[in-house]
């Protein structure tokens, strides 16, 4: 009632419409998990040999078939896309960090999901001190722990996905 109301009548959404809305937040969402994990997978593939392949895109097929890629999904990013995964140490594996912080997200909302406020002051006080103010002071982990109470846990993301 306090969001998405009507710009000039001030009513508020709908709820059938916004029950469509939701309904439709995670539709594709194998689709595209599935497109980006290959990519994923495969950049972190080539950073795990300790040369670099001979033919990059037979190997690329390769591991894709080893992975039991489906036919009919393609990967997000090509291996000739990769140019910068290679441009430096700092971006190894770099696809794999895209979810990763996906995880990390859906986790630490999960915990104000779980306080049964999405503000609570509380929490939100640990997410500043143990997150957003601690930079590079403490392991992470003992950081997210600090936090949360545990490690981040990759559920969160596949329920935020429709996945579960």
């Amino acid at each position: 009632e306090k969001h998405a109301l009507h710009v000039k009548t001030g009513k508020p959404m709908p709820k059938d419409l916004l029950d469509k809305m939701l309904a439709a937040r995670t539709f594709g969402a194998g689709f595209a998990t599935v497109e980006f994990t290959a990519s994923a997978l495969i950049d972190m593939a080539y950073h795990a040999r300790p040369d670099a392949p001979a033919e990059p895109l037979r190997y690329e097929a390769e591991t894709l078939e080893k992975l039991h890629m489906p036919d009919t999904v393609a990967m997000r990013h090509r291996t000739p896309h990769f140019g910068h995964v290679f441009a430096g140490d700092g971006y190894s594996a770099g696809y794999y960090s895209y979810m990763w912080s996906e995880v990390l997200d859906a986790d630490a909302f999960s915990a104000f999901e779980e306080t049964g406020d999405a503000f609570n002051p509380e929490l939100a006080e640990r997410l500043r001190k143990n997150i957003y103010a601690a930079g590079g002071s403490k392991d992470p982990e003992e950081l997210y722990t600090a936090f949360r109470g545990k490690m981040p846990s990759p559920e969160a993301m596949m329920v935020k996905r429709g996945l579960v």
